[in-house]
């Protein structure tokens, strides 16, 4: 597997001899160059074999952007791509489209179980606590670094059948009464909706109820009293008035309708109006949400530092079952703190810039829960959440990740390029990460070509083999694979040089094979503007 050491740099000399970044004399060195990306050092020893990792020291928003569109993601400053073809558990980069997102029923009683609380103090009763991480996602990246996305599983999380089917039974008591022969669709038609694409909220399927359950078919289908009253009323309204026309009611040679269309007023609540209702003056409890940056740390961040990291002990040991002196401080800080990130605020960006953030939530004056994220040129990254887990309860799980969704469509509007939230790996073959699957709508990235493919289409192949190419055209290709692996720059000996000048010092075969892995992994684009570091 790779372990590289690369540097990535820009500079106005060829010769870098008196710029060499090696942590002695960085101030100086940042005056003669504008560093954009440093990646080096080992493997962390734990590490298994089935990912490919580089230490990231600095680098831009967009060189990660460009990276996790090509399936890495970060740990602390740890950057890593899982093998694919090899991992037992294949781990997809998954998206969710938040400007086309509406919340599940499942996610709108998470949100309405946290107005309660807030709003009267309520706790809902028979809640369980979250489940542990499966064993089988912690081998992602052990040690240090085993503690990777959001990964804790709510009780009242659904899997997708489930999410699926309760869409479905929603949509049959909405619906007008079928035909006979479409109340017998079976499950088949799901799948044709699925790899189609559709979304899932589109396929009807009706079933047959079993003797002595759900309606009688043979009969008509039941009416509220409300809806007669008002189908009486129009009948006498167009035997008053045979042209049909009265108040803006046209007949037009049609029947009424027995289902007037909804009002505006019945519309699916947006989910900022979920999340923002408004609560009474004499309210409970107090949530606040804040985004303080992590890297480098702001003053807010240092002054929240210890309690942060409190909560982070208490999740590790109630949740993951650590035991008490572990994790240290130092080690809370090197993986949820710090990061490669180079904090960017342009005028055309966020308010608040890009890099590395910790959302916090204060409740009555305490933290219970942070969600570390990073906010990209393209994106918000969902990195880790960890909270109090005195407040298991509240589902913070599925909370933090909606709150989340509402961010980045908040983002959206002043930059108008953010406008995807990602998720971090969708585990198909784990039931435990299925979860992830349910924020629809959302994508996953074709670990062969780098396109991305609503996960509707990818489903029922991952139904039959954990590995899979999801682009259906067997031509395409990786459009940003390595073509001209000489133009890749390489820092050796404190200079710069393209890789076609390295490579005619280099007597070990082996080198090439490993040059060339990394410059298929990180692609001609990054390759390019990264500085291979051989030493």
């Amino acid at each position: 597997m790779l372990s590289l050491e690369v540097r990535i740099m820009k500079t106005k000399w060829k010769n870098a001899s008196s710029v060499e970044l090696n942590g002695e004399n960085q101030q100086n060195a940042n005056s003669f160059c504008e560093v954009i990306t440093v990646l080096g050092g080992r493997r962390p020893r734990s590490t298994p074999n089935t990912d490919s990792g580089m230490w990231a020291h600095s680098m831009t928003v967009q060189d990660y952007q460009d990276l996790i569109d090509r399936g890495w993601r970060r740990s602390g400053k740890y950057v890593y791509k899982p093998v694919m073809n090899q991992t037992c558990c294949p781990q997809y980069t998954i998206r969710c489209r938040p400007l086309q997102f509406q919340p599940s029923k499942s996610h709108k009683k998470v949100l309405k179980k946290m107005l309660k609380f807030l709003a009267k103090g309520e706790i809902p009763k028979g809640s369980c606590k979250d489940e542990p991480m499966d064993s089988t996602v912690d081998d992602a990246v052990v040690g240090d670094f085993a503690l990777i996305n959001k990964l804790d599983i709510q009780c009242d999380l659904k899997t997708l059948s489930d999410d699926l089917k309760e869409s479905l039974e929603s949509e049959g008591k909405n619906s007008k009464k079928e035909e006979p022969h479409e109340l017998l669709q079976s499950q088949d038609f799901v799948g044709e909706k699925l790899a189609s694409g559709e979304p899932s909220h589109s396929v009807k399927v009706h079933t047959v109820p079993k003797p002595g359950k759900g309606a009688d078919l043979s009969k008509p289908p039941c009416r509220k009293a409300k809806e007669i009253r008002k189908e009486r009323k129009r009948l006498k309204l167009m035997q008053q008035n045979p042209a049909g026309e009265h108040e803006g009611f046209q007949a037009q040679g049609q029947p009424p309708s027995l289902f007037p269309a909804k009002a505006k007023s019945n519309q699916p609540k947006a989910l900022e109006d979920l999340i923002f209702e408004s609560l009474p003056e004499n309210a409970s409890h107090k949530l606040e949400v804040r985004v303080v940056r992590s890297s480098p740390p702001s003053s807010q961040f240092k002054a929240t530092l210890l309690e942060s990291y409190q909560v982070y002990k208490r999740y590790q040991m109630v949740i993951h079952k650590n035991s008490p002196d572990t994790p240290t401080e130092s080690q809370f800080t090197r993986f949820l703190c710090t990061s490669p990130l180079e904090a960017e605020t342009p005028p055309n960006g966020p308010d608040c810039g890009y890099g590395s953030f910790h959302q916090q939530y204060w409740l009555d004056g305490k933290i219970i829960a942070v969600g570390v994220i990073d906010i990209l040129p393209n994106c918000v990254s969902s990195v880790y959440l960890y909270y109090d887990p005195d407040y298991s309860f509240l589902s913070l799980g599925v909370y933090s990740a909606l709150r989340e969704i509402a961010f980045t469509r908040q983002l959206h509007e002043k930059t108008s390029q953010l406008s995807y939230y990602y998720m971090g790996f969708y585990i198909h073959s784990c039931p435990k990460m299925k979860y992830k699957g349910q924020y629809r709508p959302s994508d996953l990235l074709c670990p062969e070509t780098y396109v991305w493919v609503p996960i509707e289409q990818c489903l029922p192949s991952l139904e039959n083999s954990k590995y899979c190419r999801f682009n259906q055209d067997p031509e395409a290709v990786d459009e940003d694979r390595s073509t001209e692996p000489d133009r890749l720059q390489v820092f050796h000996k404190r200079a710069i040089m393209p890789y076609r000048v390295y490579k005619k010092h280099q007597k070990d075969p082996s080198e090439e094979a490993a040059v060339l892995q990394y410059a298929s992994l990180v692609g001609q684009k990054c390759s390019e503007r990264m500085l291979l570091f051989r030493n």
